[in-house]
């Protein structure tokens, strides 16, 4: 049997060491001899004894403020020995490794998949207050990797000046970052990034760090207007 599909590039790539690297860049592989975490729905194929446990958003207390929030990570917990091969919609992915002392603030939406030794937080992002009810993101922190996904080829923005992005095309930033928000109308946008959901409004970041920038926005939250006053709400318990 012939064809180009069975060429090089498409074969499955080994490795002699455990752990996530990219099969391409839409697909990642884990070769797992003990555990990670994966989102919920993510796993296309695996091979060998891997066993899959479904873990809601990380917990209770996730739980709760991913309700109130619209923001978290549904995981599920693979486990076992084998290969397991995750991707999300034909998204871009991208691998991160996250030394001790590093924090990471991530859009939930964009997290694939992660080592155990990793953990999160959902927080409110700070500046942000009642006025941007929903602006939630996941703090990573630890020793370990961490694999995102992007709509498109991404930018990674220096922040060595006053830095303005749409909150829906942000996928991650230095979590030691300064951040906060302007109205459009501010910034001479008007209504260019307005939102049906609220008020028109671009997330601005200070200090020295990085934030990633995705070619794309994600759809926004919907949600009622007691659910946002939640948000607001639990915002300030969580800061």
């Amino acid at each position: 049997m012939r064809s180009a599909l069975f060429s090089a590039e498409n074969l499955e790539k080994e490795s002699q060491q455990p752990g996530m690297r990219l099969q391409n860049s839409k697909m990642l592989k884990i070769e797992l001899n003990g555990e990670a975490m994966a989102r919920v729905g993510s796993m296309v194929a695996y091979q060998g004894q891997v066993q899959f446990q479904a873990l809601g958003s990380g917990g209770i207390g996730k739980f709760i403020k991913q309700r109130l929030t619209g923001e978290g990570v549904p995981l599920m917990k693979l486990s076992g020995r084998g290969d397991v091969f995750l991707a999300d919609l034909a998204k871009d992915v991208h691998i991160i490794d996250l030394e001790p002392g590093d924090a990471l603030s991530i859009n939930g939406s964009s997290v694939l998949a992660f080592d155990s030794t990793l953990t999160y937080d959902i927080k409110m992002v700070s500046g942000m207050g009642f006025a941007a009810s929903g602006l939630f993101n996941c703090v990573f922190t630890g020793h370990g990797r961490i694999a995102v996904t992007t709509k498109g080829t991404p930018v990674v923005l220096n922040v060595d000046a006053p830095t303005y992005v749409d909150p829906q095309a942000a996928v991650c930033w230095s979590a030691n970052l300064q951040t906060g928000y302007h109205r459009a109308e501010q910034l001479g946008l008007g209504t260019l990034i307005g939102r049906t959901t609220g008020e028109a409004f671009t997330m601005s970041f200070a200090g020295q760090g990085f934030v990633v920038v995705q070619p794309s926005e994600e759809a926004p939250v919907q949600g009622s207007g007691a659910q946002q006053q939640q948000g607001g709400l639990l915002g300030g318990l969580l800061q």
